[in-house]
């Protein structure tokens, strides 16, 4: 009957031993969830999976920001004539089109995204899935998520 305490007494130990070990496991795959920042490549979705630039994400002050580097499609629009306030007719390559993107967890969001081709700004949030960036836009309950390809 001793025996089986103690060895109960030394199965407890380990589980207690192990509990802060499984806990700090759990956090540091959080903190080390893989960041956004780098260059990314655009496909559009909806003319079968053209690619239709480049746009570099970056950090600052612990908030993503997005920029078009470069237009790769060569048809497509070089001003963005149907987005409105101070981006109304200027060029796209080099234009914001992400911002206020926080970290929540293993993904970033409560940030918007600009649409140049439509000029529309949709709520956003991104998360990286493997090796790619899922982008997802929404407006009210409805959203589109496109997946963006690192830049090699």
């Amino acid at each position: 009957m001793y025996a089986s305490i103690v060895k109960q007494i030394i199965i407890m130990k380990k589980i207690l031993y192990l509990i802060p070990l499984l806990l700090l496991t759990f956090l540091v795959q959080g903190a080390l969830a893989q960041s956004p920042v780098g260059k990314w490549r655009t496909i559009d979705d909806e003319e079968q999976g053209k690619e239709k630039s480049v746009v570099k994400l970056y950090e600052k002050d612990g908030v993503i920001y997005g920029v078009v580097e470069k237009l790769t499609d060569p048809k497509a629009k070089r001003i963005c004539d149907a987005c409105s306030g101070d981006k109304k007719n200027k060029q796209i390559e080099g234009m914001q089109i992400l911002w206020g993107l926080k970290k929540t967890g293993k993904e970033w969001g409560d940030g918007y995204i600009l649409d140049p081709k439509n000029g529309k700004i949709y709520k956003a949030r991104v998360w990286v899935e493997g090796q790619n960036l899922k982008v997802r836009g929404y407006i009210g309950p409805f959203f589109r998520t496109q997946t963006w390809y690192p830049v090699k």
